[in-house]
């Protein structure tokens, strides 16, 4: 098996994208922070010691999507075309699901990981303060279209913005 991250002597490279061809891409990815009964209160009341929670972390969350690049070495510079990140708090935390797209040469699925991540963490800072048990989980990729590969949805997940 070849890994297109890795040159011919093993090492780390950049994958060389400039012969493909831009096309629309999109990825969706999900995650969850458990929190106490307390913060869910607090969050659905609005009263959080920080503010307005969710708020702050949306902004986080689409502001990460355009930073990638940044954070990861070997994550190509694109243009991030549109980002959503939606937050839903439920009896035992929050859901979170960010969706990214772009019209470039390579996808954007960790763009889409990095604003959920980055929403949680968002989350978490704005109410470790209540709630110091706090939990970010099951950060994954649920959807991608466009690209070589094709559209594909994770087995036993709703549909991007389905059930939640």
């Amino acid at each position: 098996m070849s890994f297109p991250h890795l040159d011919s002597a093993g090492r780390a490279h950049m994958v060389d994208v400039t012969a493909k061809q831009p096309t629309v891409r999109t990825a969706t990815a999900r995650g969850f922070v458990r929190c106490s009964a307390e913060v869910v209160a607090a969050l659905r009341d609005g009263t959080a010691p920080k503010g307005d929670v969710l708020a702050v972390a949306r902004i986080a969350g689409i502001q990460a999507a355009k930073a990638t690049p940044a954070l990861l070495p070997l994550a190509h510079v694109i243009g991030v075309h549109r980002a959503s990140v939606d937050l839903d708090i439920v009896d035992d935390g929050v859901r979170i699901e960010a969706t990214v797209g772009t019209a470039d040469r390579t996808g954007v699925e960790m763009e889409a990981l990095t604003a959920v991540s980055v929403t949680a963490l968002a989350v978490v800072d704005m109410i470790k303060g209540i709630d110091r048990a706090v939990v970010i989980e099951d950060v994954r990729i649920v959807a991608k279209s466009g690209g070589r590969s094709g559209d594909w949805v994770r087995p036993g997940e709703d549909e991007p913005g389905v059930g939640r």
